[in-house]
C-alpha cells in the first residue's frame, strides 16, 4: 500500500492550492488529510468516507477546504482556498479505519507529505 501527496508549494495568503494523494494497493473506508507546523503537533484537517462521501472538517478550515475523491483514479484531493499563514504547513494524507463523526485518530498508512507554505 502507498500513498503519494502532492501539489504542495508556496503561495500568498487568499490563494488556493489542490493537493492530491494517490493510493494504490487497496481501498480503505476512509481517507484523511492532516498538517503538522514547525513546532506542532500534527492535526487532523479532513476526513472523507469513500463510499457515500461523507465528509468531516477541523473547524479552522470549514467553509474554505474540500475533501473530494476520485473513484476511477482512487485519488483524495484537498481543495484549499482562502489560504492563510496559519495553514503553513506539511500535509499528509492518510487511510485506514473505520468511518465515524467525530472521527478515529487511527490511521494505518500515511503518505510522505507536502509542503503548503502560506505567506501574508
Amino acid at each position: 500500500v502507498q500513498l503519494q501527496a502532492s501539489g504542495g508549494g508556496l503561495v500568498q495568503a487568499g490563494d488556493s492550492l489542490r493537493l492530491s494523494c494517490a493510493a494504490s494497493g487497496r481501498i480503505f473506508s476512509r481517507y484523511a488529510w492532516f498538517r503538522q507546523a514547525p513546532g506542532k503537533e500534527r492535526e487532523l484537517v479532513a476526513v472523507i468516507r469513500w463510499v457515500g462521501g461523507s465528509t468531516y472538517y477541523e473547524d479552522s478550515v470549514k467553509g474554505r477546504f474540500t475533501i473530494s475523491r476520485d473513484y476511477a483514479k482512487n485519488m483524495v484531493f484537498l481543495q484549499m482556498n482562502s489560504l492563510k499563514a496559519e495553514d503553513t504547513a506539511v500535509y499528509y494524507c492518510a487511510a485506514g479505519g473505520v468511518w465515524s463523526n467525530p472521527p478515529t485518530s487511527q490511521y494505518d498508512y500515511w503518505g510522505q507529505g507536502t509542503q503548503v507554505t502560506v505567506s501574508s
